[in-house]
């Protein structure tokens, strides 16, 4: 059996991100681990790949450029339901991870993520009850960018329609969603 057959035995990754470094780094790291990993850099790119060879698991960027990663969510379960997916962002928000598991994706992780922490994200079935419960509150700052998360959300990442329902200018929302979110 020959290294290309072998490649289309194993299972097919779909991991779009619009970082190339990091998509080079986590593809290699990935056939490492028999996958078989098709990289777009762009939503529209992703959906493509996807409708040519339809993935069994997907590793999707909630950013990508200033596009969404939740389009192409929603897209590759229209495909396939049980297409397993795991959204990655480095501006993780409670709006978007329900979003995301809402819109059918199988887990959300935080950047950095390494490859065994992403393989094991794909492969779980079932939530973890041991995990932990902070007692301490978010902070004013850290709500304040949940909220404005969420509202983003409800305009389907469109920042004119959140700004003005927020009534903010543009300009400042863009600043504020530019931002990482401060820790908890």
């Amino acid at each position: 059996m020959t290294n290309e057959e072998e490649l289309e035995d194993n299972p097919r990754l779909l991991l779009v991100d619009d970082d190339k470094t990091f998509c080079s780094v986590l593809k290699s790291a990935l056939t490492k681990r028999n996958y078989n990993v098709l990289v777009a850099y762009d939503v529209t790119e992703g959906i493509k790949l996807a409708e040519l060879n339809l993935p069994e698991y997907a590793v999707i960027d909630l950013r990508i450029g200033f596009e969404s990663g939740l389009e192409l969510v929603k897209k590759l379960i229209s495909l396939d339901d049980n297409t397993r997916i795991v959204m990655l962002t480095g501006f993780a928000s409670i709006a978007t991870a329900v979003e995301a598991i809402k819109l059918g994706a199988t887990h959300y992780l935080t950047k950095p993520a390494n490859a065994d922490e992403i393989v094991a994200a794909l492969l779980k079935n079932e939530g973890d009850t041991s995990a932990a419960i902070s007692d301490i509150p978010l902070s004013v700052k850290r709500l304040e960018w949940e909220h404005l998360q969420k509202v983003l959300m409800q305009h389907e990442g469109n920042i004119s329609a959140a700004a003005r329902a927020l009534n903010m200018h543009r300009r400042t929302l863009q600043r504020k969603l530019e931002k990482r979110p401060v820790q908890s």
